[in-house]
């Protein structure tokens, strides 16, 4: 994986391809691959979970509230890093997408681990495959993504997604998003993205 990887810049995803509405990007984004280089090497997975975040009249979104030293990122163009923490504990790893001002960003979720798996299971701790991506905090943890990384250019090296295997619209699933009964109506947006059967979703 990692010696095919070497040479991407045909399967980088372009900073075009994120100028897109969140709802598309999140359902493009699944079969992805999500590559970051580290000092302790290269980690790599499949997109196999997305949520779309669709802006300021979205209440679920961060940008709801409207620009803040927070979400200043999330108001940029798409393809840079919106990174943030919460409960103290894990760091969430989300895509800016669309048009400067739009204020809008795709959640990756969970991914299917494919390089640099004991690299992961250290940061981890666990060895047990199906656990160390599954969720946003677990990705994070497992590729090292943190607060530093929030603005990051998701054309760098650094941290970037190539194409991957296309995503059928028979293997996709549609349902509301997790964790936002705190958004009224917009608790019930069918805008979670998983690929049917994956027993790496969160």
């Amino acid at each position: 994986m990692e010696k095919a990887l070497e040479n991407t810049k045909e399967l980088l995803l372009s900073h075009q391809f994120y100028q897109q509405q969140a709802l598309t990007v999140a359902r493009q984004l699944l079969g992805a691959l999500l590559v970051r280089r580290s000092p302790a090497g290269m980690t790599v997975g499949k997109i196999v979970e997305t949520e779309a975040y669709g802006g300021p009249e979205d209440k679920a979104c961060h940008a709801w509230k409207g620009m803040t030293e927070r979400t200043r990122i999330m108001f940029g163009p798409g393809g840079y890093a919106y990174v943030y923490f919460i409960y103290g504990m894990y760091h969430c790893f989300n895509i800016v997408t669309g048009s400067e001002g739009d204020g809008q960003a795709v959640l990756i979720r969970a991914i299917e681990p494919l390089a640099g798996l004991e690299i992961m299971s250290a940061r981890r701790n666990t060895d047990k495959l199906t656990n160390l991506c599954s969720g946003p905090g677990k990705l994070c943890q497992a590729l090292a993504i943190t607060r530093a990384d929030n603005g990051v250019d998701l054309c760098s090296d650094q941290l970037q997604l190539l194409s991957g295997e296309a995503v059928s619209d028979s293997q996709v699933i549609q349902t509301p998003r997790k964790n936002v009964d705190y958004a009224a109506g917009a608790k019930l947006f069918p805008w979670r993205f998983i690929i049917k059967g994956s027993p790496f979703v969160s």
